[in-house]
């Protein structure tokens, strides 16, 4: 630390970094500096230096070069999903602390080799699910805690698109992503609902995933960032998964960026127990969400709605910065105070496991069985 303040790098300068990582950093300038910037493209390390770093910043397109400075104290990983690994792992035998975005790892494996090197450096550890930390998530993760809902015997995990490819980055590149929109945003469905379930032990895991539209020129159409290449379209167009439970419970996981359904709902979950059920209703076709709690009362059936003004955060329309305010501020807090950051990465390794293991099934044709 310089000056009382954690000293920052960003690695990988792209989309998320810009959107999400720079202005949060930037707005807890009492607790950290942004001291170094690396990316791949040296203009983009260079632009993103220029607008939030200081005269004298490292700017370089050699993540090894980052861990060799002394001074950096903590390290952002903003990479495509497959260079997760090996400079997560780089940074910890650096002696960083690390944020690392969604998802942990594009394989079980890998994510295995960042859980060990987090392990022996002693240093923080988390992983970038901020919609953790919107109003409902936070809501409904409470009435779970307080037993709202009873014994949570079953879930959905929402995460469907109607038409909502993204075409920009890699996000189509398989070699660089490892997949589409299971790893890409049913990642964040399925970290809600095993974070409000508070369940983290899966034993089987069934997946369908499908190539069907993604490779379709008449499927472009109303793509709500425009039409994709289909010739260079690598990843899945949709993925379902069948999750079971050490003690019976049963999770459904959908995931799509494009599918032929009338709304969209991402980042939700359907929580179904004993006394009560809850909803999260948004997404992409919808401002804001809506967190709905069903029971009985009085002997009659009930709804009771808990709106929340937020929306799907980092995309076009949307307000997602106070979310990621609350992420930055609390990991650098968890790193001062030496406390635990919200998104522990046994959690986010257990969020991996089963999307791998979804991506296995599907390829198998079988079930696949975790944890012995």
């Amino acid at each position: 630390m310089k000056n009382g303040k954690l000293q920052v790098a960003v690695i990988g300068c792209g989309g998320i970094a810009n959107q999400k990582h720079f202005p949060a950093l930037s707005k807890q300038s009492d607790k950290c500096e942004i001291v170094a910037f690396c990316d791949l493209i040296e203009e983009r390390a260079k632009a993103a230096a220029e607008k939030y770093g200081k005269p004298g910043c490292q700017v370089t397109t050699d993540y090894k070069e980052v861990m060799a400075n002394p001074d950096i104290d903590v390290v952002h990983v903003c990479t495509p999903n497959v260079a997760h690994c090996p400079i997560t792992v780089a940074a910890f035998e650096a002696g960083k602390n690390v944020m690392c975005e969604k998802p942990m790892a594009a394989t079980t494996a890998d994510a295995q080799k960042m859980m060990d090197a987090w392990k022996k450096s002693g240093k923080k550890f988390t992983v970038g699910y901020q919609n953790r930390f919107r109003t409902d998530s936070q809501a409904l993760k409470r009435a779970c805690d307080e037993g709202k809902l009873g014994d949570i015997y079953f879930a959905k995990a929402h995460a469907v698109r109607r038409r909502a490819v993204p075409t920009w980055g890699v996000f189509p590149d398989k070699s660089k992503q490892g997949g589409g929109p299971l790893i890409d945003i049913g990642t964040h469905a399925l970290d809600i609902t095993l974070w409000c379930m508070n369940n983290y032990k899966p034993v089987s895991v069934m997946g369908s995933v499908f190539e069907k539209l993604g490779h379709l020129p008449e499927a472009t159409e109303g793509n709500m960032f425009g039409p994709w290449d289909p010739k260079t379209y690598e990843v899945e167009d949709s993925a379902f998964g069948f999750v079971k439970m050490e003690n019976g419970a049963t999770i459904f996981l959908e995931a799509s960026w494009a599918l032929n359904v009338k709304d969209s709902r991402e980042a939700a979950c359907t929580l179904c127990g004993t006394k009560a059920g809850a909803e999260q209703v948004g997404g992409m076709s919808q401002q804001g969400y809506d967190l709905v709690f069903n029971e009985t009362t009085g002997g009659i059936l009930t709804e009771e709605h808990i709106s929340d003004t937020g929306a799907i955060a980092f995309f076009e329309g949307t307000n997602g910065g106070s979310d990621a305010d609350k992420e930055c501020k609390q990991w650098l807090e968890a790193i001062l105070n030496d406390t635990e950051p919200l998104v522990k990465p046994e959690q986010a390794f257990t969020v991996t496991q089963i999307l791998d293991a979804i991506y296995q099934s599907a390829r198998e044709g079988r079930e696949i069985r975790l944890n012995g």
